[in-house]
């Protein structure tokens, strides 16, 4: 559950409830809202007109937010915050040949992502076509109606799922997408035995996506490396025979870089 659903009395005493709207207010902006009056930030925020106003300003005078008098709308600066997670993360620098290698292989975009709450955000990505619908460094998506999601979440500790489970609430992004927990957990288990995750119209109607887990040092799934194709470019004879095989050297090699060292039971492919 994210920190600014949970009630009050699971918040730590040293919570910080300013500091939370100030990021509601920063992630309130989207592609689709990417400029927005102060009446749509409070209704986007559910914070009252008087407090949206004090957000905004105090986050233009910082520098994250601009306005034009009217609209306000965020600045460059908020690219701060994302690259100091980015920097920090040095294996996904050494990662980007072997996802450029893998894409020109596939001739597909390669994406990485990594469980965020319960979603899957963008690390990194490279660009070979142009997509009708691009998840861009930063971007989100549902961890369960994803094949990076499954990727991640097949290779956690029972707790671990466990707590996911507890706390997502499995909504249909398509008329095909999994919305029932015990299907959720079977695909899962799935997912585990072959070792990568296959994904068909869940995401977006006429969606191919397959995705291998990254390990770290514990053995367990940190990230996710995906192939995904759009316009069935991609059927499943595709996926297992051209798509699969590099995909899965892909994440070995990946895995490396976050200091798995294979014992030979990790997974098996199928």
């Amino acid at each position: 559950m994210p920190e600014a659903d949970r009630p009050d009395r699971e918040r730590p005493a040293e919570f910080v409830q300013s500091v939370q709207r100030a990021l509601d207010v920063i992630k309130s902006f989207t592609p689709r809202h990417s400029s927005m009056t102060l009446t749509e930030v409070a209704e986007r925020t559910q914070l009252t007109r008087g407090a949206a106003r004090r957000f905004l300003l105090t986050l233009e005078h910082l520098g994250y937010v601009r306005s034009d008098g009217r609209q306000f709308s965020l600045s460059p600066a908020v690219l701060e915050l994302g690259y100091a997670y980015l920097s920090s993360v040095h294996p996904w620098d050494a990662a980007a040949p072997l996802m450029e290698r893998l894409s020109n292989e596939v001739a597909e975009n390669c994406l990485a992502g990594v469980l965020e709450g319960t979603d899957v955000v963008c690390v990194a990505r490279t660009t070979r076509r142009l997509v009708t619908v691009a998840v861009y460094v930063g971007g989100r998506v549902p961890a369960a109606a994803s094949s990076m999601g499954r990727a991640i979440l097949a290779f956690q500790d029972d707790d671990v799922l466990q707590r996911y489970l507890a706390d997502v609430e499995l909504r249909p992004v398509t008329p095909f997408t999994l919305t029932d927990k015990d299907d959720l957990r079977a695909e899962l288990a799935k997912v585990r035995r072959q070792g990568w995750s296959l994904v068909e119209h869940e995401l977006e109607e006429g969606l191919t996506s397959v995705s291998a887990p990254v390990f770290g040092a514990g053995g367990r799934a940190v990230a996710a490396l995906n192939i995904s194709s759009h316009g069935h470019r991609l059927s499943q004879a595709d996926v297992r025979d051209r798509v699969l095989p590099p995909l899965l050297r892909c994440a070995e090699e990946t895995s490396l870089l976050f200091g798995h060292r294979p014992t030979g039971g990790d997974r098996v492919a199928g």
